[in-house]
């Protein structure tokens, strides 16, 4: 069901809330009113009655339509209007599933006012970065009606808690579900699912319909109504074709653009387009947690930076840290927020100007969801992504997507920043090994794009992106010692030894130089028996001479092994069962970063 009702240039439609059929309860009106909501945009004008008449929905609409409220609404008028109302305290009515943390606390918080309304129902977050006892114990104690959380955690309570009753919920959200099964949740959703009576409502939100959300939907909804609501797009200029402005995937109000240039440029290109928005609110992408903590160290210290407000925030983060960086970018009127895809779905951050993709997202999917961060409700944004020159398929099959660029030209007589980059590596090993890993990080992640085709790491200019990334010197990795990837362009520092550089922390450098001690040490220790065994070994007659076929078959499946230990190693990396050191000391790399 496609919703028409769309004014022109407007995110809202001409249906009031109070308009709606069947109609809303007095109590719930009045909250939309106190919280300036009078008009409905199109997935609410077209979802909330099918909810209200018990009807399961598998809703598409583009980013920052207005989702949240299209099914918060529909939770507080069911559990209003249950025969089990009031609920007991343990019994559960409501569950809504959403990917991150982040998501969750703000669902939880947009659905107060609402909840408010009902007499003695309890709603209760549940996610990770609390300890799960907590969770446990406050549930026994307070009872839980309603609860809203990302599916591990729902899945650890519900394994739990036999005290939980399920027999008479109501209604199930899985908000975000191609995200939900991105992450890898299929298992706990499945598991949340088969503990759930089947006469109830399934409301499946998400902003891309993969295969794998038609699947869920098989096996989570029935008979469902399809809801699409699609986004008008403006004309931006007169070089776009009308197919372009037919239907996007994007907000009506966001201007998208593309900038390509060579890797050892992006760093200038980024410098100068922050400085050009400095009085906007700008959220920068990048590809991993390690290039976050990277940039994040960086640009605050080059010179056209030093008084901007530069927050960062990735998923390795702990929660703490998360919460007070999205709470201190919410609350600013100006400033960049660097992140990861940790926020790039559902938060509604207000008052995002300009979205900046410095490093284009694995998933192609996600692209929408990054740039559904600005241009919500109707306002005005824009959007950069940032392409290599071998890139440029990604431009063609974006618009086969439905999500148009137009080109943004890169700007030729910018600062160069490299050196000054290069200078904060000199003066703290900590800006110089954060490089390291960033680098590294990139390149590994870089392998894992989905589209391959376009995204092909065997053909990346190390040379030129290390250049980029202001390194003293490329590191020695598996990826460039057995794949002729090209160095050109890269100069590396002279006269350096890498181990004199000191971090300006007085107590880690005190501590670095113990662990250099005790190293140097351990290895004194152990080459002084080595010696004797080499002897013997050289005596034995038994070994003999290999053939340098020998050898180079032998070098092969060594190098093969290698690969398929890293490549076993990234994957646990990727999955949270080890943390980047490890990774670094199991990969032997540890001394580069």
């Amino acid at each position: 069901m496609d919703s028409n009702t769309q004014n022109p240039g407007s995110a809202l439609t001409v249906t009031r809330f109070s308009d709606l059929k069947p109609p809303l309860s007095e109590t719930v009106l009045e909250a939309l009113s106190q919280a300036g909501f009078k008009f409905c945009t199109p997935v609410q004008a077209a979802t909330i009655p099918l909810l209200c008449s018990f009807k399961d929905v598998a809703v598409d609409a583009a980013t920052g339509s207005g989702k949240t409220l299209a099914f918060l609404i529909p939770i507080v008028e069911i559990l209003r209007r249950s025969s089990s109302s009031p609920p007991k305290r343990h019994q559960v009515m409501g569950i809504i599933i959403s990917p991150t943390r982040e998501l969750s606390s703000q669902i939880y918080n947009v659905a107060q006012p609402f909840i408010s309304t009902l007499p003695n129902v309890k709603s209760m977050l549940l996610v990770g970065g609390v300890e799960v006892k907590a969770d446990v114990k406050k549930i026994e104690d307070e009872g839980a009606n309603l609860l809203i959380g990302t599916p591990g955690r729902l899945y650890d309570i519900m394994d739990r808690m036999a005290v939980l009753d399920f027999r008479n919920l109501e209604i199930l959200i899985l908000d975000e579900a191609d995200r939900l099964l991105d992450m890898g949740f299929q298992k706990q959703i499945n598991y949340i699912i088969s503990r759930l009576p089947k006469l109830r409502r399934t409301g499946l939100f998400s902003a891309t319909q993969t295969e794998a959300v038609e699947e869920l939907s098989k096996a989570g909804l029935r008979n469902p109504v399809r809801v699409e609501v699609r986004a008008e797009t403006k004309s931006l200029s007169t070089s776009v074709s009308s197919e372009q402005l037919a239907s996007s995937k994007t907000p009506s109000g966001l201007h998208l653009e593309y900038l390509e240039c060579e890797a050892d440029k992006k760093a200038s290109q980024l410098v100068d387009l922050l400085v050009k928005t400095k009085s906007k609110k700008v959220i920068v992408y990048f590809m991993t947690c390690a290039c976050v903590d990277y940039w994040g160290v960086v640009l605050p210290r080059l010179n056209a930076l030093k008084r901007f407000s530069l927050i960062a925030l990735h998923g390795k983060m702990k929660q703490t840290a998360r919460e007070k960086a999205l709470a201190t970018f919410t609350s600013l009127s100006s400033g960049i927020l660097l992140c990861t895809d940790v926020a790039a779905r559902g938060l509604d951050i207000p008052g995002v100007d300009c979205i900046v993709q410095y490093d284009p997202p694995q998933d192609p999917n996600v692209f929408v969801h990054r740039v559904g961060r600005t241009a919500r409700l109707g306002r005005q944004g824009s959007a950069i992504v940032f392409l290599l020159p071998k890139e440029e398929a990604y431009i063609e099959f974006l618009r086969i997507r439905r999500v148009p660029l137009q080109e943004r030209k890169c700007i030729d007589d910018v600062v160069d920043v490299v050196p000054q980059i290069r200078s904060a590596a000199l003066k703290d090993r900590d800006v110089m090994e954060k490089g390291l890993r960033a680098f590294v990080s990139f390149i590994r992640a870089y392998k894992e794009h989905h589209c391959s085709y376009i995204f092909r790491w065997k053909e990346l200019e190390i040379g030129k992106l290390g250049t980029g990334y202001g390194l003293l010197q490329l590191p020695s990795m598996p990826e460039v010692k057995h794949h002729s990837l090209s160095t050109e362009g890269f100069t590396p520092v002279e006269n350096i030894n890498m181990d004199d550089i000191k971090f300006k922390d007085k107590s880690r450098e005190k501590q670095r130089k113990k662990n250099l001690q005790t190293k140097k040490e351990r290895e004194q220790q152990e080459s002084k028996p080595e010696k004797p065994e080499r002897a013997t070994y050289a005596a034995a007659p038994v070994m003999k001479k290999k053939t340098a076929k020998q050898r180079r078959a032998a070098q092969t499946i060594e190098d093969e092994e290698e690969l398929t230990r890293e490549y076993r190693l990234l994957k646990k990396l990727k999955k949270g069962a080890i943390d980047e050191t490890e990774f670094a000391k199991l990969t032997g790399t540890e001394d580069l970063v």
